[in-house]
């Protein structure tokens, strides 16, 4: 049997390694629940890394580190790119107030010729018979839109237009069997690159000195002829105070420039004079005055809501002539201004200042 001393020692030895062993368990447990609880929260919380991608390559960099995710951004494309395909089809288009065949061709991105020789049952090639609510057809490129007849055939029509027959069998809008081309009559045809000549409309405007022409034919404005006054200066001004232009530019189915107007603007005479034609003219051009300026050079002005010069009258340059309108063939306000040399046709702009 034990002393009483030893005894004591031997129950307290015991009790204190039992404390140890609690104590110690009870730390354990609790680095345990800490570790847990922090891989829950790097688990649940993950560390977001962009990463930018060197152009050109697709491997990603690696990562080292537990629950660390990486994550690629890039913006969203709101507009998806589509090649663009040449268009194939006519589009009709309805006229409005304003337009002219120079800025409808314009606006589709076709010569106004093509405009014109691809409408001539409604146009027959003159850009002045243009009028509001008129249907035209717009050719996808520059060309002939033709309606087939009972008598042509490919080379035929291709001759007519002065293209090889290729261009109208091979081009993709027509559908045409290559093996073994058929066209129904009364259908329409592209003739892509085809042309035919113009046939010009134009106010014959007489020499001072010379014989008139006939106010019969040629409308009220005609003047007979005989006059002689005022010469010009061969330098020109602007008939209007605006210098921008409101419809056609000019090009060979259309030898002269359009400039804007309001109606009633005042409209000059563009150099020194003899009025050759003053009123009416019955080819479109609606009220309308010409000036022969006796050194070659005549220029007349068209589409006026009133003319202030008669036949004979000398003027001056600057001088009033006429107002600002939209008579004869016109959708709109505009002075249909036109600069001729001995007989021919020369470019405004070329002389404008």
């Amino acid at each position: 049997m034990m002393s009483g001393n030893r005894g004591w020692v031997y129950w307290l030895s015991w009790i204190f390694s039992i404390g140890l062993v609690g104590f110690a368990s009870y730390i354990g447990m609790q680095r345990f629940s800490l570790s847990h609880e922090a891989a829950v929260e790097i688990e649940l919380q993950p560390t977001i890394v962009e990463v930018q991608l060197p152009k050109g390559e697709a491997k990603l960099p690696s990562f080292v580190g537990i629950g660390v995710q990486a994550i690629l951004q890039r913006k969203a494309m709101l507009n998806t790119l589509i090649p663009s395909r040449p268009r194939t089809r006519i589009v009709e288009y309805t006229v409005d107030q304003g337009d002219s065949v120079f800025a409808i061709a314009s606006n589709y991105g076709i010569q106004p010729e093509t405009l014109l020789w691809s409408n001539y049952d409604v146009l027959k090639d003159d850009p002045h018979s243009l009028a509001p609510g008129m249907q035209l057809k717009i050719p996808p490129v520059d060309g002939v839109y033709y309606q087939w007849q009972d008598v042509d055939s490919l080379q035929s029509v291709a001759d007519s237009f002065e293209v090889d027959a290729n261009n109208i069998l091979t081009w993709s809008g027509n559908r045409l069997d290559l093996t073994n081309p058929q066209v129904e009559v009364d259908s329409w045809v592209m003739i892509p690159g085809g042309q035919r000549e113009f046939q010009q409309w134009i106010v014959p405007v007489p020499a001072r000195g010379s014989a008139g022409v006939s106010s019969g034919i040629y409308g009220g404005g005609a003047c007979p002829g005989g006059y002689d006054g005022l010469y010009g200066s061969g330098a020109f001004i602007w008939p209007v105070n605006n210098q921008t232009l409101s419809g056609n530019d000019y090009w060979s189915g259309h030898l002269a420039i359009d400039i804007g107007v309001v109606l009633g603007d005042s409209v000059m005479a563009a150099d020194a004079g003899v009025i050759m034609f003053a009123g009416w003219s019955s080819g479109g051009y609606g009220y309308t005055v010409a000036i022969d300026h006796g050194n070659g050079y005549q220029t007349l002005y068209g589409h006026l809501s009133g003319v202030s010069v008669a036949c004979g009258q000398s003027v001056r340059q600057g001088q009033l002539i006429g107002l600002g309108g939209s008579s004869g063939n016109s959708t709109g306000p505009h002075l249909h201004f036109e600069v001729r040399l001995n007989g021919g046709f020369v470019n405004p702009w070329y002389v404008l200042p």
